[in-house]
Formats: structure tokens, sequence, C-alpha cells
């Protein structure tokens, strides 16, 4: 069974990019390993084509490479956050809200013509972090956008923002996933890797009855 991983930095999470069977350090490395124990009998092929710093727009240029030419039978898109991220850098990259629909859009109409893949949608979230607040209507303007076109074509919504804000009712401060608000360290990337893996296992039972 091949399980494709797709999106920037979340996912990317400091793979070798010469070996797309390496996991890097991110949440896929920890939802193959927990999928791998889960289901001992099915034969896995892990795939990770994140890239980190990608746009929705550079996601979509990459889709045919990256994504439809593997042939995955599920694949996972975590992006987003680097269309709002990249309004703020210093070279600023406008993409509006209405492109970055365009953008996802594209890509989920490609998938379903072009691929049989089961499609997991993953939000994109903002943590608590000060020097980044005030992007938040923004990440959540695009958030919006997001599960809005799950609606219309995953098999699996992951609303990651939601799953985050409940969480860290009971941690002691948002550092404990992340010390920027984005990039997860090692407990953020668990945690990301563990709502992979309650949503997407009855795929996996379905997929290899």
């Amino acid at each position: 069974m091949k399980i494709l991983f797709q999106g920037d930095s979340i996912t990317d999470a400091g793979r070798d990019r010469r070996n797309y069977h390496d996991m890097g350090n991110g949440y896929p490395k920890y939802a193959a390993i927990s999928l791998q124990n889960a289901f001992p009998k099915v034969d896995f092929e892990f795939i990770n084509m994140g890239i980190s710093g990608n746009r929705t727009d550079q996601l979509f240029d990459r889709i045919y490479t990256d994504a439809i030419t593997f042939q995955p039978d599920i694949i996972s898109i975590l992006i987003g956050i680097n269309d709002v991220w990249h309004r703020h850098n210093p070279n600023r990259i406008e993409t509006s809200e209405e492109q970055i629909e365009a953008n996802y859009r594209s890509m989920l109409k490609l998938l379903r013509q072009q691929t049989n893949a089961k499609i997991v949608i993953i939000a994109p979230y903002l943590l608590d972090f000060e020097p980044k607040e005030a992007w938040r209507e923004e990440v959540k303007r695009v958030v919006s956008i997001v599960s809005r076109l799950a609606d219309e074509y995953a098999d699996v919504y992951i609303p990651l923002d939601q799953h985050f804000e409940t969480a860290l009712k009971t941690q002691p401060t948002p550092l404990y996933y992340s010390a920027d608000g984005v990039h997860p360290n090692q407990n953020g990337a668990e945690f990301i890797a563990n709502q992979y893996f309650e949503a997407v296992s009855h795929l996996i039972q379905q997929l290899s009855c």
C-alpha cells in the first residue's frame, strides 16, 4: 500500500530529498511507525515529498511529478501556512485567498481525475506565538478555505487547528509543541502523527481487505 505525504516544511522535516522513502523527522516518520506497528500484515511503501517553504502554487506546479506520478493509494496534503507567511516576509509574495483556493482546488481536481488515491486533507494551524499573532485572522481564513475544499474532495479531513486548540488546554505552554507557532518540535510532530493515525486507520482497513 503506497502512502504519500505531501506539503511544506511540516511534512519535509529535514528529509533526505535524494531518497523519497526518507521520512525526515516530522509527523510522517511517526505516522509511518504507528501504521506499521498497527498493521503488520500490510506491505506499506511510505513516500515523503514535502518541500520546506512551499506555498499552494508551488505544490500545484509539482503535483504531477511529486504526486500523480506515484499513483498513491493514500495521499495526505498539509499546505497553506506559507501562503500567509510569505505575505509578511521582506520579499512579500502576495497570494490572495482566491488564488489559494484556486491552487488547492486545481490540485484536488487533478488528483481525483488522474489517480484513485484516497485524499487526506490536513488543516494548517497557528499556535500561540506573539511575533506571529498578527497572522491569526489570515490563517483562520485559509483554514476555512481548506475545510470547505475538504467537504468537496477529501475522504478524510483532519482539523489540526482544532485538535491543537483542544490539546493546548492541558499543556503548560504552546512551546510544548512548537518554538515558533508553526514548526512542530518532536512533541508536535508526534501529536500530528497521532491525529493522522486515528483519522487514516479506517482507510487502511478498507484498502487492505
